[in-house]
């Protein structure tokens, strides 16, 4: 069966990157880092390309340049199991970057985020459509997520 790796193309700063991802994420770790060397194309020792774990699932990354930014075309979730893990996740990947809503955020490399607790997924999939209606509702008011507020809205529906 063949492997599927996410392959993403950072401006001039992929080891930068790659060692701040694998100080998040469990389960980390900087497999490779090529470099440039004597026969081009770009400066010797600047680094080309790597391969890395975040999580368990494996990357590849290349230094290519301005020409194709991050967009929110393609963002990454991560599913937690309660706030704190949320809280730990959102703090670290938003640091120097960017809040967006509904749980997404930007780092300070451009690469969206989605930090989404389990329990939004249950309150938003409720049999109950007054119910999912009123976690959908309150999800759409917040940047972070927030189950104590999540909790609070689907009371008494």
């Amino acid at each position: 069966m063949p492997t599927i790796t996410p392959s993403l193309w950072f401006d001039n700063d992929l080891e930068e990157a790659i060692a701040y991802y694998s100080s998040i994420f469990p389960d980390s770790a900087i497999e490779t880092i090529e470099r440039y060397n004597e026969a081009g194309p770009g400066t010797p020792g600047e680094v080309v390309a790597a391969t890395f774990t975040l999580g368990g699932q494996r990357f590849i990354g290349i230094n290519g340049g301005p020409q194709f930014p991050f967009t929110e075309a393609v963002s990454f979730t991560v599913a937690c199991r309660d706030q704190a893990e949320v809280d730990y996740y959102w703090d670290r990947l938003v640091a120097g970057g960017q809040e967006s809503q509904c749980g997404w955020l930007k780092d300070r490399y451009g690469l969206s985020w989605q930090i989404v607790p389990d329990r939004l997924t249950e309150l938003t999939s409720d049999p109950d459509p007054a119910r999912a209606a009123a976690a959908t509702k309150a999800m759409l008011g917040m940047r972070k997520i927030l189950i104590a507020q999540l909790e609070d809205a689907v009371q008494g529906v």
